[in-house]
């Protein structure tokens, strides 16, 4: 018997608009002068299609870490060193990945794992405002990508929990520029940001957790430690940004993972 096969799906417009669009391109040229595409053309020379339907979260990390330039510290293929989802789990977790899915707190230890600085936040720990200013910071950055993890049916989309990079904002229509690693399925595409906050203001089923965003960028410190400092365990920041960081629901989780 023949299984069902799909070239792509139409992107439900509204609420989406389409980068490659008359509209599409309008509004990225708007967005120019206001410092926030920065971010895009960072992130856009690593653009990639996620390996897998359930490798969202992988190939989203890998894309960022790949555009801030840290080094993994190992061979990818050949002599290079360079991320791919590979790069960022063992063979037994990437198997275990493509049958459930990856968490939220587990693609911010990953991260952290490989050298990143992140700042995590869930929905239910921040709020709309501070989300749009954390949109603003980094995609007028080079040194600071914002990572979503949303539910697709907020944005009428087929599919359930996802992750893609943010690589612009238009401030007057308040809309951000959603680089959708499943390249297979939707091409990249602009969005409300209210909608967005919606669709990551949503329960994962998995963990029981909100879904929400983390701004990761490129550490301070000397490369050099990048590969001997331990993972440090998710952080959750509450509302006001300089308050005392408290560890989330998914840290005790995430910090017993194996090393790939």
């Amino acid at each position: 018997m023949t299984r069902a096969s799909y070239y792509r799906r139409v992107l439900p417009s509204p609420p989406a608009i389409d980068f490659a669009s008359d509209e599409g391109q309008k509004l990225f040229r708007e967005a120019l002068p206001a410092g926030t595409m920065v971010g895009f053309f960072m992130l856009i020379p690593h653009f990639q299609t996620q390996l897998d339907p359930a490798y969202c979260g992988l190939a989203t990390l890998a894309m960022v870490l790949n555009a801030l330039a840290i080094d993994p510290g190992r061979t990818w293929k050949g002599p290079w060193r360079w991320y791919d989802e590979s790069m960022l789990a063992s063979p037994k977790e990437l198997k275990k990945i493509k049958d459930e899915g990856i968490s939220f707190g587990d693609v911010v230890h990953r991260a952290r794992r490989a050298g990143a600085e992140v700042e995590a936040f869930q929905t239910s720990q921040t709020d709309v405002d501070f989300f749009r200013q954390s949109v603003k910071k980094c995609c007028s950055s080079d040194n600071c990508h914002l990572v979503s993890s949303y539910h697709r049916a907020g944005l009428e989309q087929a599919g359930t929990g996802h992750f893609s990079p943010i690589g612009g904002y238009h401030g007057e229509r308040d809309m951000v520029l959603i680089l959708d690693v499943a390249r297979f399925k939707y091409p990249p595409h602009w969005v409300p940001l209210t909608l967005l906050w919606e669709a990551m203001d949503t329960v994962d089923k998995t963990t029981g957790q909100r879904r929400g965003f983390m701004l990761i960028s490129k550490p301070k410190r000397d490369a050099g430690l990048l590969y001997t400092l331990p993972a440090t365990p998710l952080l959750c920041l509450r509302r006001a940004p300089k308050s005392r960081p408290k560890p989330c629901p998914e840290a005790r989780d995430a910090a017993a993972l194996p090393s790939p």
